[in-house]
């Protein structure tokens, strides 16, 4: 079992003035994989000051210097690894022949990535008498979610580094080792003391403090839309910049002249992947009516052909739920499905077949849902699939953005230009189209109530700077 005891503050690790701990259970085994300590306000104070202290310097070394420690971490990040990869399996239940490249190769190349983008802070414009330059927004809190939680945590930090600024990190507490592992890697390439702090305790407290805190200058935030606004409202008072990457509920629209048995099984794999709890998951499936029952027999067929195991099972498409907590709330989600009238086509509540103990969920696919349904416009984060038909190419971008959220999307057309003209139409960050793949170019973030802001790409960078000009 992985034990910590103390929070990296300073340069440091120190003894939290927290004195709780927190054990974290396998949601596979049910059994504790990790223990680790539970700081409290005091602890944030700590941390905040300082990264406050480090900020001058930090933000004041040069492009070329920051970039050399963003590589220092990459590589160290490589060589831990298999350690990153047994947090995944065994604290968030990520199949071990998926854990890598879904939960830590990409954030490693997205350390290298913005290693190359720390010299957009050098770039200057004139504009007749006016010199228009960059800084870095200063003292950062990062509140980091448990389903992605290396990916979400490079996401932030890397562009935040880049830029010059200092930060305060916490983790999920479902999900913390990650965390430790990192400030580990943090203090092993020698990152300036004060630039980067861990801190760790339950969210209520430790958020809380980050979020109010005078001294930080921008949160940022990944998790559900409701503890997105409790974010907001306590930055507000201080009039902090805030980037949220909050919920979502994301249509994907197949036309009548798609490859069904490709964009059906695209659609399936995609809601399923990480158990469901994804939150660009494409949860809603919009099919023409005329092929509508042939879409629910290629979506049965190809959900109930995935594999559902143990996570140390290279066999395994999916794993656990994250807890079982997560897993009741699914549960419920399914029985609510089922008393609004919908068709349930496949899984349901029992524990999948050869599995007697866990967090586990069968993958679940609804037919005959309507877009009214709480099944279709709330994020139940499991692998849970809802199939709504459609008769008109407009009635389905309708339907399409008939949801408070604006996260996601997918589309699978024809071809390109018949994909991309409806992507256009879709009120929603990012749009997948006839089977796209996630991209660290591509900025990520969303419209509506799943958030504001942007991260990755040149966009992602763009949150941590501020635009001076200097009128000469």
């Amino acid at each position: 079992m992985r034990i910590y005891g103390k929070l990296y503050i300073n340069g440091q690790w120190v003894t939290p003035n927290g004195t709780d701990t927190n054990e974290v259970v396998s949601p596979s085994t049910l059994k504790a994989v990790a223990r680790v300590p539970y700081g409290n306000a005091t602890d944030v104070d700590t941390a905040v000051k300082a990264a406050r202290g480090a900020f001058a310097s930090w933000s004041a070394t040069s492009s070329a210097q920051r970039a050399k420690y963003l590589e220092a971490i990459a590589q160290e990040m490589q060589k831990r690894i298999p350690d990153f990869e047994a947090t995944m399996v065994e604290e968030l239940g990520m199949p071990i022949a998926l854990a890598d490249d879904w939960q830590i190769s990409g954030p490693i190349a997205a350390c290298r990535d913005y290693a190359r983008r720390s010299a957009f802070m050098d770039k200057t414009e004139e504009v007749g008498n006016v010199l228009i330059v960059k800084e870095p927004v200063g003292v950062c809190a990062f509140i980091n979610p448990w389903n992605y939680p290396l990916h979400q945590m490079i996401g932030k930090m890397a562009p935040a580094l880049a830029a010059g600024c200092t930060m305060v990190v916490k983790a999920s507490s479902q999900t913390p080792s990650h965390a430790f592992i990192l400030a580990e890697v943090i203090d092993a390439v020698g990152l300036p003391a004060g630039v980067f702090n861990l801190v760790h305790g339950s969210g209520r407290v430790m958020g809380e403090s980050m979020c109010s805190h005078p001294e930080v200058d921008m949160v940022s935030f990944t998790g559900s839309t409701s503890a997105g606004i409790k974010i907001a409202e306590a930055a507000a008072p201080t009039v902090k910049r805030v980037c949220q990457e909050l919920g979502g509920k994301s249509p994907y629209i197949i036309t009548a002249d798609a490859d069904l048995q490709k964009a059906v099984v695209y659609g399936v794999e995609d809601v399923m992947v990480n158990t469901g709890q994804t939150c660009t998951a494409l949860t809603r499936m919009l099919v023409p009516r005329s092929r509508y029952e042939e879409a629910v027999q290629i979506a049965k067929v190809h959900a109930e052909s995935l594999v559902v195991g143990d996570p140390l099972d290279k066999a395994s498409y999916m794993g656990p739920m994250s807890s079982q907590s997560q897993r009741e709330t699914v549960l419920d989600y399914i029985n609510k499905g089922v008393a609004e009238g919908a068709r349930l086509v496949t899984g349901g509540t029992d524990l999948p077949a050869g599995i007697e103990s866990g967090a586990y969920v069968r993958p679940t696919i609804f037919a005959d849902v309507n877009n009214q349904m709480s099944i279709a416009q709330e994020e139940i984060f499991g692998p849970v699939m809802t199939m709504i038909p459609y008769d008109t190419l407009d009635e389905a971008i309708t339907i399409a953005n008939d949801t408070i959220y604006g996260l996601s999307s997918g589309v699978y057309a024809k071809d390109k230009a018949a994909a991309v003209a409806i992507a256009r139409r879709i009120r929603a960050g990012q749009c997948y189209t006839n089977g796209g793949g996630f991209s660290y170019q591509a900025p990520f973030g969303g419209y509506k109530q799943s958030g504001n802001g942007r991260e990755w790409g040149d966009e992602g960078m763009g949150e941590f700077m501020e635009t001076k000009s200097i009128l000469m």
